[in-house]
């Protein structure tokens, strides 16, 4: 198993960045390891929405279908899964003085051949964790606060 936990803050209100963040094809524009993210069903975004997630990490292509698990005004939590992993990825909101503090964690949980590679790329995943940040912190910030986000 593998945990990734950041907390920075943004300059936008939180309700802009739900409204952004809960749509999980935007991870496109901040998740460093996203090739594609597409929405594979219809409607309006609520829980139980579904995506089908492209990550690149280490040289290697991994597909993962997600699936929208909490939505809540301060609250997101994403659920990916294949045959080999599953990845929760989980983002609370906090309203401060400058905008919004995010808190992402990430948890990787792996089968057992996966298992083995747990600790070999720990430094990697912490080195994910202070990409995601970077993007999403560009990505978010680099909104004008009227917009809604793209």
């Amino acid at each position: 198993m593998v945990d990734v936990v950041r907390t920075f803050t943004v300059p936008e209100p939180v309700d802009v960045i739900v409204a952004y963040l809960k749509d999980f094809a935007n991870a496109e524009n901040w998740n460093p390891g996203t090739v594609s993210c597409s929405r594979v069903d219809n409607g309006p975004i609520e829980v139980g929405s579904k995506w089908h997630h492209v990550s690149e990490f280490h040289g290697r292509t991994i597909e993962l279908a997600y699936h929208l698990a909490r939505y809540e005004p301060r609250h997101l939590t994403f659920l990916g899964e294949n045959e080999t992993e599953t990845s929760t990825e989980d983002l609370k909101f906090v309203p401060v003085a400058e905008g919004t503090s995010i808190t992402y964690h990430a948890n990787l949980v792996f089968d057992e051949v996966g298992r083995l590679a747990d600790s070999l790329l720990k430094h990697e995943f912490d080195k994910f964790g202070d990409e995601v940040v970077a993007t999403m912190t560009r990505t978010l910030s680099s909104q004008p606060k009227t917009s809604g986000l793209p």
